[in-house]
């Protein structure tokens, strides 16, 4: 499975008049990244950046003099994606700046049942919010500090940790292969996870000395441990015997 975790960065807020001018994005097979990325800066043209766009992302004209149109990189952001699902926070806004801009040259929109939000699956998990890339990277412990501006492909690393983490994390005894994504509607999005057990169990993380401490802790405690009530009486006591040899 597939899955592209992109992000856009624009001249302003208004698809239908505004431009992308950096878009970044790293693939995902099978919820792990596979170390494939793109990334262009492109220019707008004539259009001109807003001061209020330009202070979120640093991104000036003169940066983007040399830099590709759209039109120049559509086919290779399209090989790329092509197959995959198009994963983006607050997907919306992305998604209606690519369409545009494949309009502007006469190529077909990206179909919706293609996108997930994770902003729309953020705001189901964390109804009490807040839910933006930061506060989000926050709650799961990523790392964001290199975020002092917005950048397409930088938001997009960050993007993939979050997002596995919203779909169920780095889960050590399930496979993941197999999550299925629904979209209903382009404004209600249903996520379905499905987890199958490993074929095969990850060998254990625990190393003996380990084992042997909470034996022994177990054995002081005596007959009031609760790891004998839920542990079988045979793994307690060959705990023990190893503990205690």
């Amino acid at each position: 499975m597939r899955e592209i975790i992109f992000d856009t960065e624009t001249t302003g807020l208004d698809s239908r008049e505004d431009r992308i001018i950096e878009i970044g994005g790293v693939e995902l097979v099978n919820r792990f990244p596979s170390g494939r990325f793109i990334h262009f800066y492109i220019h707008p043209g004539d259009r001109q950046i807003h001061p209020e766009a330009q202070a979120v992302h640093g991104i000036s004209l003169a940066d983007l003099q040399g830099k590709p149109r759209f039109a120049e990189i559509a086919e290779e952001f399209l090989a790329f994606t092509e197959g995959a699902k198009l994963i983006a926070h607050n997907a919306g806004f992305d998604m209606g700046f690519v369409n545009q801009e494949l309009a502007r040259i006469g190529m077909d929109p990206i179909p919706q049942d293609r996108v997930i939000d994770t902003l729309a699956i953020a705001k189901r998990k964390h109804p009490m919010g807040p839910n933006s890339l930061d506060a989000l990277c926050r709650r799961y412990g990523v790392d964001n500090s290199r975020r002092t501006k917005h950048g397409a492909l930088l938001d997009s690393e960050l993007l993939a940790e979050v997002y596995i983490e919203l779909v169920g994390g780095k889960q050590a005894a399930l496979g993941l292969e197999i999550v299925e994504t629904v979209v209903e509607t382009s404004t209600d999005l249903v996520v379905t996870v499905i987890l199958s057990q490993r074929p095969r169990p990850l060998a254990p993380r625990l190393a003996e000395a380990e084992r042997a401490a909470h034996a022994a802790m177990i054995e002081r405690i005596g007959d009031g441990a609760i790891w004998k009530k839920l542990l079988p009486a045979q793994a307690v006591d060959s705990g023990g015997e190893k503990a205690a040899s």
